[in-house]
């Protein structure tokens, strides 16, 4: 079963005196892949700018564009419609723990079993990624890591930032999706599986009706390697199916922020992010 999602995602920054240039980059474009297909997807601005795109190291498609007019307010808006399909079956032909430890493998997705700056090592979280390599076959790890930090992490808007770290969300037990992503990889990585962080959109109701417009959600999942990348989202503790829309992957947040750039005048203070989503088919 395929859905078919328009998605309209708009957010920004007001500053308290006038910018006189800006210098931004944004990744709020969906990908094509695997059981993905991006029909369409634009980018707008205000003030209007001319913009540009490339793929980044990651594979993500970035917009970036500059501002050199004098503004106190700017909104970036994409404009997608995706179809996404139902979620794949677990792999049955999954490497060992001996086989995702071989050098191919590890030389392969090194960047994926390294801690990175938001999923740092901790020997509590060592100890107990170890704990569930020893019970489990990788083919079960994702399930139960998600039940791990489900029991350990309340899930509660406000109480983190994009800059919380895994280790620091985990100490106080309570977080969004992103820390829910984020400690999830620690305990992959330390456990010996390749594990990447993956940034997109959320539809919420698994009865959507079609034609409905609801507000969305911009949210975070985990893919583990298993022979091949597999989804799973431990917010939710759900393979990643058609309710998940892929816009970037990553290390961690780190390498998939939505909106990044540097600006010259006053402070600047966040409008905030608002996503429409609606099912279409």
């Amino acid at each position: 079963m395929t859905w078919r999602i328009r998605i309209e995602h708009s957010t920004g920054y007001r500053y308290a005196s006038p910018v006189l240039s800006s210098y931004n980059e944004v990744r709020i474009v969906p990908q094509t892949a695997g059981t993905q297909l991006t029909l369409e997807a634009t980018v707008g601005t205000e003030p209007a700018a001319t913009t540009y795109r490339y793929w980044d190291y990651w594979g993500t498609q970035v917009t970036a564009f500059d501002l050199h007019t004098p503004h106190t307010e700017l909104v970036v808006t994409g404009r997608s419609t995706v179809q996404t399909a139902t979620a794949p079956e677990r792999p049955r032909d999954v490497p060992t723990w001996a086989e995702l430890g071989d050098e191919p493998v590890t030389d392969e997705f090194i960047e994926f079993l390294r801690p990175s700056a938001s999923t740092g090592e901790d020997p509590e979280l060592v100890e107990a990624a170890r704990d569930l390599a020893a019970r489990l076959a990788p083919r079960d790890l994702l399930p139960a890591v998600s039940d791990w930090v489900r029991e350990r992490l309340t899930y509660r808007p406000g109480t983190t930032g994009v800059h919380t770290s895994a280790v620091e969300a985990w100490h106080k037990g309570e977080g969004v999706c992103q820390d829910f992503a984020h400690l999830a990889l620690v305990l992959m990585r330390a456990a010996g599986m390749p594990g990447r962080y993956v940034s997109g959109y959320l539809h919420p109701s698994a009865q959507a009706e079609v034609g409905e417009t609801v507000e969305g959600q911009s949210h975070a999942w985990v893919e583990g390697w298993l022979g091949e990348w597999w989804g799973f989202d431990p917010t939710n503790a759900v393979p990643v199916g058609e309710q998940h829309v892929v816009v970037a992957r990553g290390r961690d947040y780190n390498d998939v922020p939505p909106v990044r750039g540097v600006f010259s005048g006053g402070q600047s203070t966040s409008l905030g992010v608002t996503v429409a989503v609606t099912r279409l088919a």
